[in-house]
């Protein structure tokens, strides 16, 4: 695990400014974001964040965003990349497990049995798709990873999955100095009333 980011550098400040934008941006705001990235942080961390927002922001946003990114960056995808091979689900699946017990700490056999109580294909997308295919992938580190689902789900809206992605970055090293800046950075673009929420539901989670 890397080290804890007691307060955001450069890199990790645009990225999760990047991740909020393409989930509640323009799309002028997103091609800001995206020049922004591209001068402040790794491209390999920049093309993760953009591939994984389909996740938590659907394919629409994520594949403007991509369109953008190869615009800004230049240089075009790829030839090939793991996710066209179907012989990897075994080892998604297992890497899957892995990164979402650490996500969720002792609640991961809950949150198991309860999203296979609404779908078992919702089930086996989280773990073997999101968890596994996205979120295990090595061109960024997991720490990262979280706090920029967090800018997200706070950009969105989306309080229930905010509240468990605001203890999975903690789970996974992020201090609680981190999570808050991550929040202030991307306070005015998401808004008074979802920054004011975030910052209380992260209160309430650090039991302040």
């Amino acid at each position: 695990m890397t080290p804890s980011l007691p307060e955001l550098d450069g890199a990790t400040r645009v990225l999760v400014q990047l991740s909020a934008a393409i989930a509640a941006g323009s799309e002028e705001t997103v091609r800001r974001s995206i020049v922004e990235a591209a001068r402040s942080a790794p491209a390999g961390e920049v093309e993760e964040v953009v591939l994984q927002s389909y996740l938590f922001c659907g394919f629409p946003r994520a594949l403007n965003a991509a369109r953008e990114w190869r615009r800004v960056a230049g240089v075009p995808a790829p030839t090939s990349d793991e996710a066209d091979d179907i012989a990897l689900i075994p080892e998604w699946r297992t890497r899957g497990e892995q990164t979402c017990a650490a996500v969720y700490g002792d609640m991961y056999e809950k949150l198991r049995l309860n999203v296979r109580d609404l779908h078992p294909a919702l089930d086996a997308w989280m773990v073997i798709d999101g968890y596994g295919k996205v979120l295990s992938r090595p061109g960024l580190g997991l720490e990262r990873r979280e706090l920029c689902v967090v800018a997200a789900c706070a950009a969105m809206g989306q309080d229930r999955q905010l509240h468990s992605h605001l203890h999975g970055a903690l789970n996974v090293g992020a201090g609680p100095d981190a999570i808050i800046a991550t929040i202030e950075a991307v306070a005015e673009l998401i808004g008074t009333e979802r920054a004011r929420s975030a910052r209380l539901l992260l209160a309430r989670v650090l039991g302040k």
